[in-house]
């Protein structure tokens, strides 16, 4: 499903989970970069918890949910579908979300992050 915008400057394609796939435009990149496309998902509402969240091993659907605050099953529907679409996150036999290998490899590259986030912390606290 394509949703049209009009802004300023002309149309602004939103693309939902089906069509989000390097080469496709995303908010804030027409040109479909894959780093874009990474960012977009990334950076959307409770995209990064989850993923953190399943840093630990597999989880169930209302598991993941408790752990990421109750956020909304919805949100959460909608986020492990765009997750596993781009084969971030997938099901195991039993039915319970984990991270792909991809999943695992992002997430090798978000430690880093972590790490300095805490240094940042211990930095700035008073």
């Amino acid at each position: 499903m394509v949703v049209q915008n009009m802004y300023q400057h002309g149309w602004y394609t939103l693309c939902t989970s089906m069509s989000i796939r390097p080469g496709m435009p995303v908010r804030g990149s027409r040109t479909g970069r894959p780093v874009m496309i990474l960012l977009d998902l990334l950076g959307r509402r409770w995209a990064l918890r989850i993923l953190w969240e399943l840093r630990g091993g597999a989880s169930g659907f209302r598991e993941l949910r408790a752990a990421c605050d109750r956020l909304s099953p919805t949100i959460l529907s909608r986020r492990l579908s765009e997750m596993s679409d781009l084969g971030i996150v997938a099901k195991d036999a039993a039915g319970r979300y984990r991270l792909s290998w991809r999943g695992a490899a992002l997430l090798r590259r978000l430690r880093p992050l972590h790490a300095w986030a805490e240094e940042w912390a211990r930095s700035v606290r008073p």
